[in-house]
């Protein structure tokens, strides 16, 4: 959590508060780190780290997509900022998909 902080403090994001969502309460097994955080802007982010040694494809972004809706339900709200942080590689047809889908796609993590 410390390097989330630090990271978007570099972005001049600073946070009120940050809860980590485990993916298991949203019903999944995938390996992702799930933050949901609230800045000193009242802006309310929704935050996705995928730390992967294969490449992030389409259908990957479409479940995070599925993953994001339960956690809207999850939580009862609807999230201003969309976050994918990734150190992965990215494929530019998911990298695409998910700036469509107004996210915020961050390959420069960890």
């Amino acid at each position: 959590m410390k390097e989330l902080t630090n990271y978007f403090l570099k972005k001049e994001i600073l946070f009120k508060e940050i809860k980590e969502i485990l993916p298991k309460d949203l019903g999944s097994r995938k390996k992702i780190d799930i933050f949901i955080a609230t800045s000193i802007k009242r802006e309310f982010y929704a935050i996705f780290i995928v730390d992967a040694k294969s490449r992030f494809i389409r259908k990957n972004a479409e479940d995070l997509l599925v993953i994001y809706e339960k956690l809207i339900e999850y939580a009862d709200h609807n999230f201003k900022k969309k976050e994918l942080l990734i150190s992965s590689p990215l494929c530019s047809k998911a990298k695409k998909f998910l700036e469509d889908n107004k996210w915020s796609v961050r390959v420069d993590f960890m």
